[in-house]
């Protein structure tokens, strides 16, 4: 997965989203350890410490969490995983009716066409 920045947000926010779509999304499994700190940097092209404070609102939100010995590894809790999904989700879901309400379908007709769209 490519690491996508632009300047218009702080770049720690957008490697924390990243972060988290790779978590939720499977690319790094519940209980995985996570790349070092330096690593994933180098990997983004980024100051370590801005990855640092990117990895440490991972674990404020609850899906990674730091071990002296092992690093940083992924929450086992599924449930929380889950939950972050499904806010994501949600998110993508707002956007796209907001989206179809300014092309003038109402959240009906909106829903409508993404139905049959998947057939």
């Amino acid at each position: 997965m490519e690491w996508k920045l632009t300047d218009d947000r702080p770049i720690w926010l957008q490697l924390t989203e990243q972060m988290t779509r790779r978590i939720i999304t499977g690319v790094y499994p519940p209980g995985s350890r996570l790349p070092s700190v330096r690593e994933l940097a180098a990997e983004a092209g980024v100051n370590p410490n801005t990855m640092q404070r990117a990895l440490a609102q991972l674990e404020q939100d609850g899906l990674a969490k730091a071990d002296r010995t092992a690093g940083r590894m992924v929450t086992q809790d599924t449930a929380v995983l889950e939950d972050v999904r499904r806010a994501q989700a949600r998110v993508v879901m707002d956007q796209y009716f907001n989206a179809m309400a300014e092309l003038g379908y109402s959240p009906a007709e909106a829903a409508e066409l993404l139905k049959e769209e998947k057939e």
